[in-house]
């Protein structure tokens, strides 16, 4: 059993097949899920797990090389925003049915309790050398 790290083995499974390039959507509870990718449902109840939570996990066992997420964040949601921005000062933004048609091409989506609206952001992975 692991003792550290994401204990979820799905979605622990699921980062282990990730390569340089790939794409991972972490989005909130009301995301529409695209036909495809491989889905990691972590929701539990509205909230839980939070958007933050997912992130910060994900974050410390990811490289990731950039992030996308919707322009609508920046006004329907200041603390996806702010979180966004300390995570990625490189941040690209989209429209939200722009980032929509990106998530058709992601290899994984990792669905949060998030309730709050367009907390989204498409990571696109990296390499740790």
């Amino acid at each position: 059993m692991k003792k550290a790290g994401i204990l979820n083995r799905h979605l622990s499974g699921a980062l282990a097949e990730l390569g340089h390039g790939d794409a991972v959507l972490v989005c909130d509870a009301g995301m529409p899920i695209p036909e495809g990718p491989r889905v990691v449902d972590l929701a539990f109840r509205a909230g839980v797990p939070s958007f933050a939570e997912v992130v910060d996990g994900l974050l410390a066992e990811l490289v990731v090389d950039s992030a996308t997420a919707a322009s609508e964040v920046r006004e329907a949601n200041p603390g996806a925003s702010a979180l966004l921005d300390e995570h990625f000062p490189r941040l690209e933004l989209v429209s939200h049915e722009r980032l929509k048609e990106l998530s058709a091409g992601a290899r994984l989506v990792v669905r949060t309790g998030e309730a709050r609206p367009y907390a989204n952001v498409l990571l696109r992975c990296g390499v740790f050398f």
